[in-house]
């Protein structure tokens, strides 16, 4: 019984480490890298369907302004926070 629990643990275990190899291996790249690309392939809208154009753009275009206004957000903040200081 605790040999069978045993068994199943290292499996899951070589399971886990090779999982991890795999995903080392094929990333391959900084942590900021992937966190730009993947921020980049969200406001390009790369996961919308191309062939219905009137979603794609859509999507971009609302993205886009999402992005704008965050960052006009984060200028009015800063601003407001040095005028305050």
């Amino acid at each position: 019984m605790a040999d069978d629990r045993d068994s199943e643990r290292r499996a899951e275990a070589r399971r886990i480490l090779e999982r991890v190899s795999q995903e080392d291996a094929t990333g391959g790249h900084s942590a900021i890298d992937r966190a730009t690309r993947r921020a980049r392939d969200h406001v390009t809208a790369a996961d919308v369907d191309r062939d219905d154009w009137v979603e794609y753009w859509g999507t971009r275009i609302g993205r886009t302004l999402g992005l704008l206004l965050l960052a006009g957000v984060i200028v009015w903040l800063v601003l407001y926070l040095a005028r305050n200081a």
